[in-house]
Protein backbone atom coordinates (compact mmCIF):
# COMPACT_ATOMS: atom_id res chain seq x y z
CA UNK A 1 0.00 0.00 0.00
CA UNK A 2 1.64 3.38 -1.52
CA UNK A 3 1.06 6.07 1.79
CA UNK A 4 1.52 9.48 1.07
CA UNK A 5 2.01 11.63 4.33
CA UNK A 6 1.51 15.28 5.03
CA UNK A 7 2.79 17.28 7.60
CA UNK A 8 2.09 21.11 8.21
CA UNK A 9 0.92 21.41 11.72
CA UNK A 10 4.13 22.99 13.24
CA UNK A 11 7.03 24.92 12.14
CA UNK A 12 8.18 22.55 9.78
CA UNK A 13 6.34 21.83 6.25
CA UNK A 14 6.76 17.75 5.45
CA UNK A 15 6.11 14.91 2.83
CA UNK A 16 6.77 11.30 2.37
CA UNK A 17 5.68 8.45 0.42
CA UNK A 18 5.66 5.04 2.02
CA UNK A 19 5.13 1.53 -0.05
CA UNK A 20 4.28 -1.11 2.76
CA UNK A 21 7.70 -0.62 4.97
CA UNK A 22 9.75 0.83 2.29
CA UNK A 23 10.41 4.99 2.50
CA UNK A 24 10.45 5.57 -0.87
CA UNK A 25 11.13 9.46 -0.42
CA UNK A 26 10.86 12.56 2.06
CA UNK A 27 10.98 16.16 1.86
CA UNK A 28 11.11 18.22 5.38
CA UNK A 29 11.57 22.42 5.20
CA UNK A 30 11.74 24.30 8.36
CA UNK A 31 12.57 28.18 7.37
CA UNK A 32 10.25 31.06 7.29
CA UNK A 33 8.25 30.01 4.37
CA UNK A 34 4.94 29.79 5.22
CA UNK A 35 3.21 26.01 4.51
CA UNK A 36 1.25 27.73 1.67
CA UNK A 37 4.22 28.78 0.05
CA UNK A 38 6.11 24.61 0.56
CA UNK A 39 3.55 22.04 0.41
CA UNK A 40 2.02 21.30 -2.71
CA UNK A 41 5.30 22.48 -4.36
CA UNK A 42 7.34 19.98 -2.47
CA UNK A 43 5.03 17.16 -2.80
CA UNK A 44 4.92 17.78 -7.00
CA UNK A 45 8.82 17.71 -6.22
CA UNK A 46 8.72 14.35 -4.39
CA UNK A 47 6.43 12.66 -6.51
CA UNK A 48 8.98 13.82 -10.12
CA UNK A 49 11.93 12.66 -7.86
CA UNK A 50 10.24 8.83 -6.89
CA UNK A 51 8.75 8.63 -10.09
CA UNK A 52 5.35 8.52 -8.30
CA UNK A 53 1.54 9.99 -10.08
CA UNK A 54 -0.48 10.74 -8.07
CA UNK A 55 -3.32 8.21 -9.00
CA UNK A 56 -0.89 5.54 -7.71
CA UNK A 57 -0.94 6.52 -3.87
CA UNK A 58 -3.35 4.01 -1.97
CA UNK A 59 -4.29 6.26 0.92
CA UNK A 60 -3.26 9.69 2.40
CA UNK A 61 -2.15 10.70 5.57
CA UNK A 62 -2.12 14.10 7.25
CA UNK A 63 -1.54 15.92 10.44
CA UNK A 64 -4.97 16.46 11.92
CA UNK A 65 -3.79 18.23 15.16
CA UNK A 66 -3.24 19.53 17.18
CA UNK A 67 -0.97 22.29 16.08
CA UNK A 68 -1.12 25.62 14.40
CA UNK A 69 -4.29 26.23 13.57
CA UNK A 70 -3.59 27.93 10.28
CA UNK A 71 -0.83 25.01 9.57
CA UNK A 72 -3.47 22.35 10.00
CA UNK A 73 -5.87 24.23 8.04
CA UNK A 74 -3.56 24.63 4.80
CA UNK A 75 -2.14 20.40 5.64
CA UNK A 76 -6.12 19.88 5.71
CA UNK A 77 -7.01 21.55 2.76
CA UNK A 78 -4.42 20.18 0.59
CA UNK A 79 -5.17 16.71 1.70
CA UNK A 80 -8.38 16.80 1.27
CA UNK A 81 -8.27 18.18 -2.43
CA UNK A 82 -5.81 15.01 -3.52
CA UNK A 83 -7.97 12.61 -1.95
CA UNK A 84 -11.04 14.67 -3.42
CA UNK A 85 -8.99 14.42 -7.36
CA UNK A 86 -7.69 10.83 -6.87
CA UNK A 87 -10.79 9.14 -5.60
CA UNK A 88 -8.94 7.60 -2.85
CA UNK A 89 -9.23 7.73 1.40
CA UNK A 90 -7.59 9.83 3.99
CA UNK A 91 -6.10 9.04 7.68
CA UNK A 92 -6.65 11.62 10.36
CA UNK A 93 -3.18 11.25 12.07
CA UNK A 94 -3.12 12.67 15.50
CA UNK A 95 0.31 14.74 15.23
CA UNK A 96 1.41 13.91 18.75
CA UNK A 97 0.62 10.60 18.13
CA UNK A 98 3.06 11.05 14.83
CA UNK A 99 5.55 13.02 16.28
CA UNK A 100 6.33 10.40 19.54
CA UNK A 101 6.60 7.79 16.67
CA UNK A 102 9.62 9.68 15.63
CA UNK A 103 11.14 7.88 18.90
CA UNK A 104 10.18 3.77 17.96
CA UNK A 105 10.97 1.35 20.46
CA UNK A 106 12.32 4.01 23.33
CA UNK A 107 12.56 2.53 26.57
CA UNK A 108 11.72 5.65 28.25
CA UNK A 109 8.31 7.81 28.56
CA UNK A 110 7.78 9.85 25.36
CA UNK A 111 6.85 13.25 25.71
CA UNK A 112 6.32 15.14 22.62
CA UNK A 113 5.35 18.93 23.36
CA UNK A 114 4.16 21.88 20.51
CA UNK A 115 4.80 25.02 21.44
CA UNK A 116 1.28 26.93 22.04
CA UNK A 117 2.28 30.25 23.31
CA UNK A 118 1.22 31.48 26.16
CA UNK A 119 3.55 29.31 28.64
CA UNK A 120 1.37 26.09 27.44
CA UNK A 121 1.95 23.14 25.50
CA UNK A 122 0.43 21.05 23.52
CA UNK A 123 1.15 17.19 24.86
CA UNK A 124 0.79 13.83 25.65
CA UNK A 125 2.72 11.09 27.37
CA UNK A 126 3.53 7.79 25.50
CA UNK A 127 5.39 4.74 26.05
CA UNK A 128 6.13 1.62 23.57
CA UNK A 129 4.37 -1.81 24.52
CA UNK A 130 6.32 -4.28 22.46
CA UNK A 131 5.94 -2.58 19.05
CA UNK A 132 2.57 -0.43 20.23
CA UNK A 133 2.95 3.07 20.80
CA UNK A 134 0.49 3.44 23.85
CA UNK A 135 -0.39 7.24 25.30
CA UNK A 136 -0.52 7.32 28.88
CA UNK A 137 -2.28 10.23 29.39
CA UNK A 138 -4.59 12.22 27.10
CA UNK A 139 -3.89 15.02 24.57
CA UNK A 140 -3.61 18.17 26.54
CA UNK A 141 -3.19 21.60 26.18
CA UNK A 142 -1.23 22.39 29.62
CA UNK A 143 1.64 24.67 31.28
CA UNK A 144 4.66 24.27 31.08
CA UNK A 145 5.38 23.99 34.66
CA UNK A 146 1.94 21.53 35.04
CA UNK A 147 3.63 19.24 32.51
CA UNK A 148 7.09 18.98 34.08
CA UNK A 149 5.19 18.20 37.56
CA UNK A 150 3.36 15.40 35.78
CA UNK A 151 6.94 14.37 34.18
CA UNK A 152 8.44 14.34 37.22
CA UNK A 153 5.84 11.96 38.95
CA UNK A 154 6.82 8.80 36.17
CA UNK A 155 10.26 9.03 38.16
CA UNK A 156 11.78 6.85 34.93
CA UNK A 157 13.52 8.81 32.20
CA UNK A 158 11.19 11.50 30.14
CA UNK A 159 12.63 11.57 26.30
CA UNK A 160 11.22 14.92 25.34
CA UNK A 161 11.04 16.48 21.17
CA UNK A 162 8.76 19.09 19.50
CA UNK A 163 9.23 22.74 18.82
CA UNK A 164 8.03 23.43 22.81
CA UNK A 165 11.83 21.78 23.51
CA UNK A 166 13.70 25.07 22.40
CA UNK A 167 11.24 27.41 23.75
CA UNK A 168 11.00 25.95 27.41
CA UNK A 169 14.45 23.97 27.63
CA UNK A 170 15.56 25.86 30.36
CA UNK A 171 12.81 24.82 32.60
CA UNK A 172 13.16 21.30 31.58
CA UNK A 173 16.63 20.85 31.54
CA UNK A 174 16.92 21.46 35.06
CA UNK A 175 15.72 17.64 35.84
CA UNK A 176 18.42 15.23 35.59
CA UNK A 177 15.71 12.57 34.11
CA UNK A 178 14.88 14.47 31.41
CA UNK A 179 16.16 14.40 28.13
CA UNK A 180 15.74 15.57 24.49
CA UNK A 181 15.86 14.03 20.66
CA UNK A 182 18.39 14.83 18.65
CA UNK A 183 18.21 16.61 15.21
CA UNK A 184 17.11 14.28 12.91
CA UNK A 185 13.97 13.25 14.93
CA UNK A 186 13.37 15.68 17.18
CA UNK A 187 10.23 17.59 15.15
CA UNK A 188 7.41 17.03 12.51
CA UNK A 189 8.11 14.35 10.00
CA UNK A 190 6.16 13.15 7.49
CA UNK A 191 7.45 9.75 7.39
CA UNK A 192 5.97 9.04 10.55
CA UNK A 193 2.45 10.31 9.44
CA UNK A 194 3.01 8.22 6.67
CA UNK A 195 3.83 4.88 8.96
CA UNK A 196 1.29 5.35 11.43
CA UNK A 197 -1.49 6.20 8.99
CA UNK A 198 -0.81 3.02 7.05
CA UNK A 199 -1.00 1.35 10.46
CA UNK A 200 -4.41 2.70 11.03
CA UNK A 201 -5.72 2.60 7.14
CA UNK A 202 -5.06 -1.48 8.15
CA UNK A 203 -7.44 -0.93 11.22
CA UNK A 204 -10.04 0.35 9.25
CA UNK A 205 -9.60 4.36 10.43
CA UNK A 206 -9.29 5.44 6.57
CA UNK A 207 -12.90 7.88 5.31
CA UNK A 208 -13.71 9.49 2.24
CA UNK A 209 -11.93 12.78 2.07
CA UNK A 210 -14.42 15.31 2.67
CA UNK A 211 -14.99 13.82 6.17
CA UNK A 212 -11.35 14.35 7.00
CA UNK A 213 -11.82 16.68 10.20
CA UNK A 214 -9.20 18.55 12.05
CA UNK A 215 -8.20 17.96 16.15
CA UNK A 216 -8.45 21.13 18.47
CA UNK A 217 -8.06 21.31 21.85
CA UNK A 218 -8.18 24.44 22.38
CA UNK A 219 -9.81 27.76 20.80
CA UNK A 220 -7.90 29.77 18.53
CA UNK A 221 -5.60 32.83 19.42
CA UNK A 222 -8.39 35.06 17.32
CA UNK A 223 -11.36 33.37 18.98
CA UNK A 224 -9.73 33.64 22.16
CA UNK A 225 -8.87 37.46 21.47
CA UNK A 226 -12.64 38.28 20.80
CA UNK A 227 -13.72 36.43 24.05
CA UNK A 228 -11.25 38.94 26.00
CA UNK A 229 -12.65 42.08 24.27
CA UNK A 230 -16.30 41.14 24.85
CA UNK A 231 -16.15 40.12 28.20
CA UNK A 232 -13.86 43.54 29.10
CA UNK A 233 -16.45 45.38 26.83
CA UNK A 234 -19.65 43.72 28.86
CA UNK A 235 -17.57 44.81 32.15
CA UNK A 236 -16.92 48.02 31.20
CA UNK A 237 -21.28 48.01 30.33
CA UNK A 238 -22.12 47.60 33.80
Amino acid sequence: MKVLGIDTSGQTASAAIIDGQKLVGEFTQNDKLTHSQTILPMIAELCEKTNTKLQDIDVVACAAGPGSFTGLRIGGATAKGICLGIQKPIVAVPTLDALAYNMFMAGAVVCPIMDARRQQVYTCFYEWQNETLSPLTEHMAESIDHVIEIAQKFERPVVFLGDGVPVHKEKLEKNTNFYFAPAHCALQRASSVAALGLKMAKEGKATKGDLFSLIYLRKSQAEREREERLQKEAGHDI
